[in-house]
């Protein structure tokens, strides 16, 4: 019997759903309660799918950028972002930046490595004179 992902989240009202009845698939057995849901099981699809990655290549951020094809500051990124959903401040004190956005624009051309590099660290845009 073919299962659905499990939802996490309430389609309606975005709460966070838990689970209510385990049932065994062989002899039909059921229990009911309120049961926590490990916060791993928490991650949007995409950060679980490249956390599975990562540490089924024990953790060698060469091998997830080759698996992947993703830069190493893509895949830097996206371990952060795992860290965030999963509410661990990945750099403690730093302001917030938009990581995905730093990358793509780092990718794109439109900063250099180190003006990108300095954005990472929250260190804000340095003035360009036109």
């Amino acid at each position: 019997m073919k299962s659905n992902p499990m939802l996490t989240r309430c389609p309606v009202c975005r709460s966070r759903m838990t689970v209510s009845e385990l049932k065994c698939e062989d002899c039909g057995v059921a229990v009911r309660g309120r049961f926590e849901v490990p916060a791993l099981c928490q991650l949007p699809r995409e950060l679980y799918d490249f956390l599975y990655v990562f540490v089924r290549n024990r953790g060698v951020i060469r091998e997830v950028e080759r698996e992947l094809g993703l830069s190493y500051p893509t895949v830097r990124a996206r371990l952060d972002a795992v860290l965030a959903a999963l509410g661990e401040n990945a750099a403690a004190g730093a302001p917030a930046v938009d990581r995905e956005e730093i990358i793509a624009r780092l990718e794109r051309g439109e900063l250099g490595a180190e003006e990108a590099e300095r954005l990472l660290r929250g260190e804000g845009e340095t003035e360009t004179e036109e």
